[in-house]
């Protein structure tokens, strides 16, 4: 597989308190110096292309919290060579910012959505947001930040009742709901019997708007596979992590808003970026040091060196 996709954590600040993610709040955040600037950022992101990247996501923590993020939008959307410049955010803040998000450079969001009914969207996240991020789904789309994601992680106890309000998205709107196998990645993130295994949800649905026919997705290019049922407007996707394993098929390295480079989620290795960063190196050693991140990745997959607990919102999601 040819690693061209860099995942960028721009923050590890978020405003919502997912189970799932972020139960703790702002416990073990690091201080603002440690994040990368926007300048670093967009260094790394030049100098990926010589390494192949050619396509970025922005996720964090909520990479909308980041004040200079249509200012960082806008930079990597000039760093030629990259073709795909997306993000993932919760929507709450999408609204307002699209519209600048998109005239930046921006081509697409995915949009983080566990719930449809507010309740239950408030025991999942923390907070009463729901109608701003179904505002922010509109805005996307008006705005032409398309194909619009939704995803959905699926925890057993809190949000498996919303399987069919979310899919029922992907009949009467443009968008493709994509549905999450729940892998907790600490012990504050809830029990390993809130897995769902993806064909419990996928049943779910077949049962309430009958069978799935598989499709393929424009700008797909990563784990999902996507179905149609009749007469939808969008697509239903899984996400299988957990009960399939799709490392020899990876394509992507993950920066972390703290300038480390993970070549594997799930994998304990991880290599010191922010130092030489910040400690005048030039263009050619970074690049020297990507493309033996690059070349090492197969080596750390989740079989090997396992990570151990760690915080999504510092990796990026």
């Amino acid at each position: 597989m040819k690693v061209d996709y860099l995942r960028i954590s721009v923050t590890d600040r978020c405003n919502l308190r997912c189970a799932y993610c972020n139960p703790l709040g702002d416990h073990g955040l690091k201080d603002d110096e440690e994040i990368l600037a926007a300048e670093e950022i967009q260094r790394v992101v030049r100098l990926s292309v010589a390494c192949g990247i050619t396509k970025v996501r922005l996720t964090g923590g909520e990479p909308l919290v980041r004040a200079d993020i249509v200012d960082l939008v806008q930079r990597l959307s000039g760093v030629e060579g990259i073709e795909d410049l997306v993000l993932t955010t919760n929507g709450v803040f999408l609204s307002g910012l699209a519209g600048a998000l998109k005239q930046a450079g921006l081509k697409r969001v995915n949009i983080s959505l566990d719930a449809a009914d507010p309740e239950c969207y408030r025991c999942m996240t923390g907070c009463e947001a729901l109608s701003e991020v179904f505002d922010g789904i509109h805005r996307a789309l008006n705005v032409g930040l398309t194909p619009v994601r939704i995803n959905c992680v699926v925890v057993r106890e809190i949000n498996l009742s919303q399987v069919a309000a979310l899919a029922e998205m992907a009949l009467r709107l443009p968008v493709s709901v994509r549905f999450i196998e729940y892998c907790p990645t600490s012990e504050d993130t809830g029990p390993v019997g809130s897995y769902v295994p993806n064909r419990e949800v996928r049943e779910i649905v077949e049962s309430r708007f009958g069978a799935l026919s598989s499709v393929m997705a424009p700008e797909a290019g990563g784990p999902a596979v996507y179905f149609k049922t009749g007469g939808s407007l969008g697509t239903i996707g899984f996400i299988s992590a957990r009960s399939s394993i799709f490392c020899q098929r990876c394509n992507r390295l993950r920066l972390t808003s703290d300038g480390a480079i993970r070549p594997c989620l799930h994998s304990a290795r991880s290599y010191d970026l922010k130092t030489p960063l910040r400690g005048g190196a030039d263009d050619e050693t970074i690049v020297r040091l990507l493309r033996r991140i690059v070349s090492e990745k197969a080596l750390y997959t989740r079989l090997t060196a396992p990570a151990g607990d760690f915080s999504m919102q510092q990796i990026g999601g």
